[in-house]
C-alpha cells in the first residue's frame, strides 16, 4: 500500500482529491494538510511514502516544504495550476519527483504516484517546454539584491546588509532592471516573483 499526505489550501479540492486516490486499491490517504507547515508535520509523524502539494499555500508553500523534505524518504510531488519555469526550477533543484497541473486527467495522478514509488520521475508534458522557454538570467547575487528589495529594503540598508557600497548596490540594480526589462524596482521584483525566481 502506498501511503499519501495531501496538502492543498482549498478544502473541496483537498476532499475530491483524498477521495479520487482512495479509491485506487494500492492507494491510501493517511493525512491532509491546507499548508506546506503541516504537511511537514504530518510527514514527520506519519512518516508516508509520498507527499502530494499544491504549491501556493499560506504560511508555507508547497516548494518550501518540498526544499525541507528533500533529504528525507518521503517522495514529493508537485500538483499546481501553475506553469512557471521559475517554479519548475526550484521544485527540480528540490528533488521533486513529480510536477503534474492540476487538469491532468485523475488516472494520471494514481499513475504517476506508482512511478514515482517504482524511482522514476514524472513531469506534465507542457513543463518540458517551458523549461526551455526560459531561464533565470539573474546571478545569486543578483537575485539577493531583489529579493531584499522585495522585503522593503532601501539601496542604504541593502548595502549594509551585503556589505557593498552603495554605488554597487545601485549598479546591480540597474543590470537588474536591464536583465528583465524592468522601467522600475516594482516591476523588477514583480517580474521575478511572477517567474518563481525569488525564495
Amino acid at each position: 500500500m502506498i501511503r499519501i499526505v495531501l496538502a492543498e489550501d482549498q478544502n473541496l479540492l483537498l476532499g475530491a482529491l483524498g477521495s479520487l486516490l482512495d479509491l485506487e486499491d494500492d492507494l491510501e490517504v493517511v493525512g491532509k494538510a491546507v499548508n506546506g507547515e503541516e504537511a511537514l508535520k504530518l510527514v514527520e509523524e506519519l512518516e508516508p511514502d509520498v507527499c502530494l502539494m499544491d504549491i501556493e499555500m499560506p504560511v508555507m508553500t508547497g516548494l518550501e516544504a518540498a526544499e525541507k523534505l528533500k533529504d528525507t524518504d518521503c517522495k514529493v510531488m508537485i500538483l499546481t495550476t501553475f506553469l512557471r519555469p521559475g517554479y519548475f526550477e526550484r521544485a527540480k533543484k528540490a528533488n521533486v519527483r513529480g510536477y503534474l497541473l492540476k487538469d491532468s486527467p485523475s488516472e494520471t495522478l494514481a499513475d504517476a504516484i506508482r512511478q514515482i514509488m517504482d524511482g522514476k520521475r514524472v513531469y506534465s508534458p507542457e513543463l518540458i517546454d517551458v523549461a526551455f522557454e526560459l531561464d533565470n538570467p539573474l546571478t545569486k547575487r543578483e537575485q539577493e539584491i531583489v529579493q531584499h528589495l522585495a522585503e522593503g529594503e532601501p539601496t542604504k540598508v541593502i548595502a549594509k546588509n551585503l556589505n557593498l557600497s552603495n554605488g554597487t548596490v545601485r549598479n546591480y540594480i540597474s543590470i537588474v532592471l536591464d536583465k528583465l526589462d524592468a522601467k522600475n524596482r516594482i516591476e523588477a521584483i514583480s517580474k521575478a516573483i511572477e517567474k518563481g525566481w525569488l525564495k
